[in-house]
């Protein structure tokens, strides 16, 4: 495992590295203080270091506290080794479980670190996460990226409805009952990525 901080207490390094399947001692409760120290620490770095405007810092936070780039930061540090699974969990460690654990890490850290806890994972953060690469961000997948933004702001259902039309497909974007945006394509995921791009802009980047 390349993490670059010492455990003093051995037992909460173990917890966040422990899925539920194995004990009721595991790192759920360190993946919610973790999630919510990453999301802080990823927004104020963008405050400090980046003039981008408020829709376009909110996608740049998203990216980086995503289940996709979590969970290379999983791999690259070199985890997998190290968890503590149930006999019932069954296969491959998932995106989800990966994304979960190094959030439980960084609540391990804060935890650990006691009043020095908001620098090491500062710290921590800083060195695996690359923030400082985010104009070199290029991400055109814009319904994956819609479904984080909308999952981390908003609390309701979301659907496409996408129909055949005289030259292609046309796709409306729903949130629950309100239809935010649409979109045409010659292709279905056209159609769908169309309408995404455009909820985006609606959303997040227009006042």
């Amino acid at each position: 495992m390349k993490i670059d901080y010492k455990f003093k207490d051995k037992n909460i390094l173990e917890r966040a590295l422990t899925h539920s399947s194995k004990s009721d001692k595991n790192y759920e409760r360190l993946e919610f203080l973790g999630d919510s120290i990453l999301d802080f620490v990823v927004g104020e770095y963008f405050f400090k270091n980046c003039s981008e405007d408020e829709g376009r810092l909110t996608i740049l936070r998203s990216h980086y506290v995503s289940e996709n780039y979590l969970a290379t930061i999983f791999d690259k540090l070199d985890i997998e080794k190290e968890v503590i699974l149930g006999k019932s969990y069954q296969g491959a460690i998932s995106k989800a479980i990966k994304g979960d654990i190094v959030e439980a890490l960084i609540g391990a850290i804060y935890i650990d670190a006691g009043e020095n806890g908001y620098s090491e994972v500062v710290k921590f953060i800083l060195q695996n996460f690359n923030l400082q690469d985010y104009k070199n961000i290029v991400d055109d997948n814009y319904k994956s990226k819609l479904q984080e933004l909308i999952q981390g702001n908003f609390k309701c259902k979301m659907q496409y409805v996408t129909e055949p039309v005289e030259e292609g497909f046309i796709s409306n974007f729903y949130m629950d009952e309100d239809k935010i945006a649409s979109g045409k394509g010659k292709s279905k995921i056209e159609a769908e990525q169309e309408a995404a791009k455009k909820a985006i802009d609606k959303l997040f980047l227009l006042d």
